[in-house]
């Protein structure tokens, strides 16, 4: 750009904060395309390269360059917005210019997410063809071939997403008609390409809570025979601490532990390979699968974490008052709340299963069964942040309210209404995914209802863990058939095989919690110490628990942690 328009764009943002007094969000949206190729141009390129280049990259740069300036002047947190194109995700053969500039503003863009230091937020979207004068100008073949023009208000849409989610920074949206809104690239093609990691942000390991006194005895939860009845499978122990520990270990002081449904398919040995005899050969071991706590020590090869740290752990044996882990385990967490042992398998569950096995965009139908549980709550608003339509299966008027307040679309009470009966009526071309926890005849409702090339993921089955016989398999006659003939896909999902997200997912969903966009349901009944376990794991399983329910293994520490 000229000098003169350097000046007058400094001026118009002047004229902007001078009236209302800052600047809160930017956006800049500049779009020039050339009638004919640079390389048949034989001018400067005044009027026709050179000026794309000025008004679609440079006056961007500038545009980006001043707000910023602004808004740290301000000391007060900002969102910017730049306008790129999918242009500049993939070469557009008949306007290298445009196509360059385009991907220089999203390669500018996500070169600016250190900002977020200063609590500036710049982002780039990225739309396909939108029926505007100058989208009319490209060969309808090709937008034709991506599906048509996009509608404005999908635009619109995705802009107010970058905007609003804190948690994004240097991101860049792609929406189509095809695939909806997509951030590119994927984690798994940025991991090909960056030169540093990405660090966590809870990599800071400060001692931040009160030293705590090692033990000679604590408590604990052991198996000490398979059964899936989990008060009869468990005793508690007491049991001398071993120190020194190994080098690489932790010992961590458990403040809250999470209760789960496939806590009596551990006790009954389902998750060992191999027949109930080499089960029975894993006797005695430790019970539960999650826990939030305090770093009470560590060995001497652990050098990342440091004792009074706060750690979330995945590990078996989290049902005890102190438990010894190894320290790589461990996943840095701001504070032990019981809110943040829903994040763990509930939670991640969720997020992850969504995301791989469910492959969710937007603008889909999501139905989620047990949908006011632990991870079911999860599920639902993450689903909706995503910009979909959200059915919820419940039973009962606590649950189907708490669904209400999460913001479900439509919420199907069984107690008061067939499942069935409303998902032929109201949604008769069915889901697009399906989130399903109870199997049985559950999931045979779900298969019937799902979508041409739909996908139903398979995180559990809750309603085949108890009985007489404990968990039973069952057959699911024609199942080859049903999803051939309609491209549909049944994945089955297990946390444990995705350890490597755990920390990233964990990561996101802490920030959508600490920006509000995220609540965690908490279920009201209160069990206190190693000996509520058992209570705890048959209220759950009774059918009446509402939202996820946790374990205080120390009552006094909490009390501690609440007061700082």
């Amino acid at each position: 750009m000229s000098g003169v328009r350097c000046n007058a764009l400094a001026a118009a943002f002047g004229k902007h904060v001078h009236l209302y007094g800052g600047l809160d969000v930017c956006i800049n949206c500049a779009g020039f395309v050339n009638k004919s190729l640079v390389y048949d141009d034989t001018s400067n390129g005044t009027k026709t390269w050179r000026r794309a280049v000025n008004v679609n990259l440079v006056a961007v740069i500038d545009g980006t360059r001043i707000a910023t300036q602004i808004m740290r002047s301000q000391k007060k947190p900002g969102a910017i917005l730049n306008f790129g194109s999918v242009a500049g995700l993939y070469p557009m053969h008949y306007e290298p210019i445009y196509s360059g500039t385009k991907g220089g503003v999203i390669m500018f863009t996500r070169s600016l997410a250190p900002l977020k230091r200063h609590g500036i937020r710049v982002n780039v979207i990225c739309p396909e063809f939108v029926q505007t004068n100058m989208g009319e100008q490209v060969n309808r073949i090709l937008v034709d071939a991506l599906g048509g023009f996009l509608k404005m208000e999908d635009v619109i849409n995705g802009a107010f997403e970058l905007i609003e989610d804190e948690s994004k920074a240097g991101a860049c949206l792609w929406i189509s008609k095809r695939r909806g809104m997509v951030y590119w690239p994927t984690s798994e093609e940025e991991k090909k390409y960056l030169v540093y990691a990405t660090k966590s942000k809870m990599t800071v390991t400060k001692n931040r809570f009160p030293s705590i006194q090692t033990p000679e005895f604590f408590e604990k939860i052991t198996v000490h025979m398979l059964s899936h009845n989990f008060r009869n499978a468990t005793r508690i122990d007491r049991v001398r601490l071993r120190l020194p520990m190994e080098p690489h270990s932790a010992l961590v002081k458990i403040i809250y532990a999470g209760v789960n449904a496939s806590d009596v398919n551990f006790t009954s040995g389902r998750y060992f390979s191999g027949n109930a005899k080499e089960a029975s050969a894993h006797l005695p071991f430790d019970a539960g699968f999650e826990a939030v706590g305090i770093v009470a020590s560590v060995g001497d090869s652990v050098r990342h974490i440091k004792v009074g740290t706060a750690v979330a752990l995945m590990t078996f044996g989290s049902y005890a008052e102190f438990t010894v882990v190894p320290a790589k385990h461990l996943l840095l967490v701001p504070r032990p709340d019981p809110e943040v042992v829903a994040m763990l398998t509930s939670g991640l569950t969720a997020s992850i299963s969504l995301e791989k096995s469910g492959q969710m965009t937007s603008g889909q139908v999501v139905l989620v069964t047990a949908a006011a549980g632990g991870t079911g709550q999860f599920a639902v608003q993450l689903a909706k942040l995503a910009g979909n339509k959200v059915i919820a299966t419940c039973g009962g008027g606590n649950k189907a309210a708490l669904l209400a307040s999460l913001g479900v679309d439509r919420v199907i009470n069984y107690q008061h209404e067939k499942i069935k009966d409303v998902l032929k009526k109201e949604f008769p071309r069915g889901a697009d995914i399906v989130y399903e926890s109870v199997g049985a005849e559950m999931f045979d409702l779900c298969l019937n209802a799902l979508a041409v090339r739909g996908r139903l993921i398979v995180i559990g089955m809750i309603s085949q863990y108890q009985g007489k016989d404990g968990w039973m398999p069952r057959n699911y006659y024609g199942l080859c058939e049903k999803i051939l003939g309609k491209s549909q896909t049944v994945a089955g999902f297990f946390l444990i095989q995705y350890a490597d997200l755990w920390q990233k997912h964990l990561d996101k969903l802490f920030d959508l919690h600490a920006s509000g966009k995220l609540k965690v349901s908490l279920d009201p009944k209160k069990f206190v110490g190693v000996a509520s376990v058992a209570d705890a794991v048959e209220h759950l399983h009774s059918g009446r628990s509402v939202g996820k329910v946790v374990v205080c293994m120390d009552p006094a520490y909490s009390q501690t942690l609440a007061k700082l």
